[in-house]
């Protein structure tokens, strides 16, 4: 009878434990997302392209950087939006993996011998305006 009531002791402790572990896990994991959530920043800023070839090219070279997340150009606007875990890169990075692959951004000039190994529709007005509000705006006389 001793032995019964034995290891039904050990069976719950080890049950007890488990769950506590298990808890335990589920609270440390859940901490982790949190940080991660913390540590991610949204930005925008203007980059000049004209296509769908650049879009792909500027996303391309914007989440090659470490810790971006995402990236999304906006071919009208001019204006991508990049979301990055700032414990790992920063805005300037984005701005010069961008810049390396042809294309200015805000803040980076377009590396010249990358813009002219574009494709000729790549090729864009280095004075067009960039981070437009996507407002059609009427003219003013």
């Amino acid at each position: 009878m001793n032995r019964v009531i034995l290891s039904v002791a050990v069976i719950a402790a080890m049950s007890l434990t488990s769950c506590k572990n298990e808890a335990k896990k589920e609270t440390e994991a859940t901490a982790t997302e949190v940080s991660k959530e913390l540590a991610m920043t949204e930005l925008s800023f203007g980059v000049r392209g004209n296509c769908g070839m650049c879009k792909k090219t500027i996303e391309k070279a914007a989440n090659s950087v470490d810790g971006v997340a995402s990236a999304n150009w906006d071919v009208d606007k001019k204006k991508i939006d990049v979301t990055f875990n700032d414990t790992k890169t920063d805005a300037m990075a984005i701005h010069k993996a961008i810049a390396a692959s042809g294309y200015d951004t805000e803040k980076a000039t377009g590396d010249l011998e990358a813009y002219e190994n574009l494709p000729d529709c790549c090729k864009y007005d280095h004075e067009m305006m960039m981070n437009q509000s996507g407002e059609v705006k009427a003219d003013v006389h």
